[in-house]
Parts: structure tokens; sequence; C-alpha cells
């Protein structure tokens, strides 16, 4: 326990700041200081993909301080720490009146934020996967990682809202500080640690996502990493395309979810703030239930079951309406059940991915460098399709005509719900569904 919370810590900060600048900052620009919801959404677009391009670049970056040095991977996470303050700060706290003026402030904020964030998360869940272990090890690792981020995110929630911006800065600076240092003070990689290559036998019944290809790893030629090594893998391409169906379809509630309490639900700042906790607080409590299930089911099948709860949640989420704040609380707590699901399995199936491609301690921070550019992709989309299409199609914050209370559910509800179901389909078509190995079922091979 002690080790997960040491290693596990430096996730309450990233994702602290996390829902801030990806819930809160949208909504912060768009009410108090009247930014267009079009323009807000293509400054968030642009900074979102360039923030995306350079992580595999930061992968890379990191895997050369992996092989240099422990200590070098911490500095790197120490100026990396300063840059995510330093933006952060600066975002919330703008110098600058007017739209054309805060656009650009906001942009170029954003851009020294993600940076800090990217470079530092791209470490930090690097150093989770290199530390190694089975199915179950692997999801504990990731859980401790998620569960203390989802308690971040709670404390954002609770803190922006009722102790204001300065609060919440503070908070944030000392997260950062406080588990930097538990980090230091983490288990250690094997330095230099390799994956042996195995089986596509072996890597289908680790992963539970189909064959990886070829024995030998995904290097390169004669063993020289490059950027480029994960796309030779072929679970990995597989696991990427249902990643990013499902965190785009995750994305797009998370972009507009103030905006559908406020004028769908027509609920107060109260409910806000306790509709975002209750959602939060239910993901970090359903980790537990989620690791159980790995251990009767595995890790994709764990995974589909997330997905089709939360499919089912969010279509009982178009019947609701003004003064529906009970009903719009269950729906924040069955969604936060499946949200345990998105955040504990697809980084622990991403893990074994890269060691059953005989990657582990070469390759680690490239493939989540990948991996956090198509998160960074998620949230892009969501931002710059969402927000521009809603204000094409006639909403504007504050609306209660009916038709645009229409558009908004659709965007908020259906569209992510239409996407989940195609991550859906994607697992599933990609999971070995083999019945039986060395006469045992699917099920008994994976406990």
């Amino acid at each position: 326990m002690r080790e997960g919370l040491r290693y596990g810590l430096l996730g309450f900060p990233l994702a602290f700041c996390a829902l801030p600048l990806y819930v809160l900052m949208p909504n912060l620009y768009a009410t108090q200081w009247g930014v267009p919801l079009a323009a807000l959404g293509a400054v968030l677009l642009v900074a979102r993909l360039l923030d995306a391009v350079v992580d595999p670049w930061l992968g890379r970056v990191v895997d050369r301080l992996f092989g240099r040095s422990l200590s070098a991977v911490w500095a790197f996470g120490a100026a990396a720490c300063a840059a995510l303050a330093l933006g952060f700060c600066l975002l919330f706290v703008p110098q600058v009146q007017g739209t054309n003026a805060l656009l650009w402030w906001a942009g170029l904020s954003l851009v020294l934020t993600y940076v800090g964030y990217s470079a530092l998360a791209v470490a930090h869940q690097s150093w989770g996967a290199r530390l190694g272990g089975d199915e179950r090890q692997r999801s504990h690792i990731v859980a401790w990682r998620e569960g203390l981020g989802l308690l971040g995110v709670v404390l954002a929630a609770v803190t922006s809202s009722t102790l204001g911006v300065p609060a919440m800065l503070t908070l944030l600076l000392l997260s950062l500080v406080l588990g930097w240092w538990a980090w230091t003070r983490a288990p250690r990689p094997q330095a230099g640690s390799v994956a042996g290559s195995t089986s596509v036998h072996t890597a289908a019944k680790a992963t539970n996502i189909g064959s990886v290809g070829g024995v030998g790893g995904v290097g390169g030629v004669g063993g020289v990493a490059s950027a480029w090594g994960p796309w030779r893998n072929p679970a990995f391409r597989k696991l990427l395309l249902v990643y990013l169906l499902n965190g785009i379809a995750s994305a797009i509630p998370a972009t507009l979810v103030l905006f559908f309490v406020q004028d769908r639900v027509q609920g107060s700042g109260t409910l806000q703030a306790a509709s975002l906790g209750l959602y939060f607080v239910c993901g970090a409590v359903s980790m537990p239930l989620w690791l159980r299930l790995v251990g009767r089911v595995g890790l994709s099948y764990a995974w589909l079951v997330g997905m089709v709860l939360s499919i089912t949640v969010f279509l009982g989420a178009t019947q609701l309406g003004a003064g529906d704040a009970g009903l719009f609380l269950l729906v924040c707590a069955l969604s936060g059940l499946a949200l345990g699901s998105d955040l504990a399995l697809p980084p622990a199936i991403l893990a074994g991915v890269i060691a059953d491609g005989g990657d582990r301690g070469r390759l680690d921070g490239t493939y989540f460098g990948w991996w956090n550019f198509a998160t960074k992709l998620n949230l892009a989309l969501a931002a710059g399709v969402a927000l521009p299409l809603l204000a094409w199609l006639g909403y504007v914050p504050g609306a209660r005509d009916e038709a645009a209370l229409q558009v908004l559910t659709m965007a908020y509800c259906l569209l992510p719900c239409a996407l989940k179901a195609l991550a859906a389909v994607a697992l599933y078509l990609t999971m070995d569904k083999s019945p039986a190995v060395g006469g045992r079922t699917h099920k008994e091979k994976l406990v």
C-alpha cells in the first residue's frame, strides 16, 4: 500500500489540473468573460493539437532519460512540474481584457500548461509500465495512480466552486511538490530492463487483445528503437483505435457537462459541484470492483462491460429536463462507475502490449507518448468540433428555447453513445475469443 501511494500520488495533481483545464476553463471563458464559443473552440482545438503532436517526441526523450539514469527522469519531471504550474496559473488569472487578447492569452497559456502536463504524465506513466507484473499487478499499479487522480479531480471540483481560483492554484502547487517528492521514493524499475520476446499465443493470453504479430518486438530493424516503433505492433494499433473512439465519446460530455447542467437541467452552482464530485467519487469507489472483475473475465471483457454501462446511462440521460436534479445525480453516479473502467483498464492493457511486444525497458515512453497523443486528440476533437457545432446549430450559453436545448441534449448524450458503441464493437472484434486453451475455458485461463 505504501509503495502504491508513493508512486500514485503524482496522479493527484495531474488529475487535479485536468478538470479545470478540460471542463471549467471553457465554461469560465465563455460565461464570465464573454468569449464566443466558436472562437474558443478553435483556440482549444489548435492548442490541443499542438500539444498532441509533441507527445511522441516527449516519449522518445523520456526513453533516453531512462537509459541515462532515474535521476535524470526525476529532474525532467521537476522541470515539467514548474512549466505546468506556471502555465496553469497564467491561464486562470489572465492579465488582459477583450476577446482577442483573452484568446491569445488563453492559447499561449494552454500551450505552456499542456507541454508541462504532457512531459510529466509521460514520464510518470512510463515509470509505472516499467514496473512490470501480470494483469492483476498492472491493474493495481494503474488503479493507485488513477484512484488518487480521481481524488484530485473531486477536490478540484469542490475547491474551484466553493473556495475559488486562488485556493485551487495553491492546492495545485502544493500537491505538485508533494507528488514529485513521493515519486522519488517510489518503487524503482530495473534500469535498462528489456522484456523478453513472447509468443503470439502468450501475448493474446496476457492482453486479451488478439495477437501481437511477429516475435521479437517492434523496435525496428536491428533492434534500433524509433518514434514509430509502436506502430509496428498490430496489438497497439488495434488498441489505439478502440481508445480513440472511446476517448472522444468520453471527452464530449466532459466538455459540455456544465452547459448541460446550467441550461438543460437548470441546476444551481451547488448542483454543478455536487454532480462533478459525485461522478468522480463513484469512479474512485468503482476501482476495486473493476479490479475484481478483471480477475474473473480479463481486462478487455471488463472494459467492454464498462462501455455498455456508459451507453445505457447516457441513453437514459436524454430524458432529463428542467428540475431533474436528482435524476441527473443518478446519471452522474452510474456514469462515474463506468468511468472507473476507462481509467484503470486501458493503460493496464497497454502495459501488457508493451511487454508482449518485447519493448518494456526500451520504448515505454514512446508508447505512452503516442497514447497521450491519442488522449489529447480526443480532447481536441471534443472541444474543436462540439463547441462550434453547437454554435452553428443555434445553441448559446443560457439558452432556454426547446430547439437549442434539444441540440445540447443530442451533443451531450446521443453523440457519445454512438461513438462508444463503435468503440465497443471494435474492442469485441479484436478480442481473443478462443473457447479453450489447454483444456480450460476462456474465463479460467485468465484467472
